[in-house]
């Protein structure tokens, strides 16, 4: 077996080669990396106005939802004995100028209000957060020497068994769609949380 002679000038021609496709491998890898840069901004800016989109659709929806709601509430809660004076829809809650909540529907009489969060498909987040919302207002009635008891409701156009459930153990009224009104769903022993 015959063995060539390694001569400084294969070695430069070995090495030489070698960059040159190195170089070709790197320039087509950054050529590559340059398009999928691209795609993936295009990719951000579609999923971006995909949720502009559908944070419109969802606030559209609520607003439908509200709109089915408000009209047969009054009449639903003087059913069980409610009899509200007063109703007032997207009422915002501020102090001193700052915004710290808004109350998709609130319904008073000299002894109670009821605070009513609606949702087109509420969660337990959303109930929670209502509490909260809740808490707000029995702060500021505290403030104002306003001893009314706050009790809550949860209203949606679908609404799960599980956030039903999970509603009606933390003491609210649970409003569902019915056809083209509304009921007010009370489970047999139920006890409505007062603030």
């Amino acid at each position: 077996m015959a063995v060539e002679a390694v001569t400084l000038d294969t070695v430069k021609k070995i090495v030489q080669e070698s960059n040159r496709e190195n170089h070709d491998d790197l320039r087509e890898a950054e050529r590559i990396i340059k398009e999928l840069s691209q795609e993936v901004k295009g990719i951000s800016r579609e999923i971006r106005e995909n949720g502009r989109q559908m944070g419109y659709l969802n606030n559209r929806f609520g607003e439908l939802a509200e709109h089915l709601v408000a009209p047969n509430i009054l009449e639903k809660f003087k059913g069980m004995g409610f009899n509200f004076e007063q109703i007032s829809q997207n009422h915002r809650i501020t102090e001193q100028g700052r915004f710290l909540a808004e109350v998709d529907l609130l319904l008073e009489n000299g002894d109670v209000v009821m605070v009513v969060e609606i949702k087109a498909k509420p969660n337990q987040k959303d109930i929670n957060e209502h509490i909260k919302r809740i808490e707000i207002l029995r702060r500021r009635a505290d403030l104002r020497k306003d001893h009314r008891k706050f009790q809550g409701s949860i209203a949606g156009a679908i609404m799960k068994e599980t956030v039903r459930d999970y509603a009606h153990k933390t003491g609210f009224y649970v409003i569902e769609q019915s056809g083209d009104t509304v009921k007010i769903n009370i489970p047999k022993n139920f006890k409505a949380r007062e603030w």
